[in-house]
């Protein structure tokens, strides 16, 4: 398969970081990133695999790249008063106690991630909707299609809270916030992409 010069270029950034977070992690003896890390890779390989077919563009494969370091660093990066960057508040917008503060770089992170989501269901299904009609229904088909991904990201985050010890993701409030950022993220991402596709 012939790639482009910035699709190896991105690939090989992504290979690099995921190999220094996970001897990162196995040094720290941080399963639940170890097992984000196996599930990156599988993900990052389809990605890979699939890019002749699916012909992502820089700003999606970028976006991904870049999702993926900042997720990493928000479980491995640790700060000051003991916690990890994940809990960083970087804004303080609303601020009600406790998990209920806006804005978290979780939170950011979350919003990047789905819009990234978004662009990449987006230039996937493109290509198959041509009428006007059924450009509407892709817009409507991304969002949906990206939140769809976004609930199983939560359940998975459950299911790593459940399975693995000293595990902690947030109370209901987190999981209200992370699902917010998540749907204003996946329409950010449909609307860039609009654009993009009318420009």
């Amino acid at each position: 398969m012939m790639y482009k010069t910035s699709e190896k270029i991105i690939g090989a950034i992504t290979a690099i970081y995921i190999l220094i977070f996970s001897v990162a992690y196995m040094l720290q003896g941080n399963i639940e990133f170890l097992a984000y890390i196996a599930v990156l890779i599988i993900i990052a390989g389809i990605i890979w695999k699939t890019l002749p077919d699916t012909k992502l563009d820089s700003l999606a494969l970028s976006g991904l790249s870049l999702w993926g370091i900042l997720h990493l660093a928000g479980g491995g990066v640790k700060l000051s008063n003991g916690g990890v960057l994940y809990g960083l508040h970087l804004i303080n917008i609303i601020d009600k106690g406790g998990q209920f503060f806006i804005l978290k770089y979780d939170q950011f992170v979350h919003f990047l991630g789905f819009a990234v989501t978004a662009i990449v269901i987006f230039q996937i299904l493109q290509p198959r909707f041509k009428s006007q009609v059924s450009k509407k229904m892709l817009y409507f088909i991304t969002i949906i299609s990206a939140l769809g991904l976004s609930a199983a990201n939560e359940v998975i985050e459950f299911a790593a809270f459940l399975s693995i010890p000293d595990t902690w993701v947030g109370d209901f409030y987190n999981l209200a916030l992370d699902l917010v950022f998540n749907t204003l993220g996946a329409i950010t991402g449909t609307i860039i992409s609009v654009f993009r596709l009318r420009k």
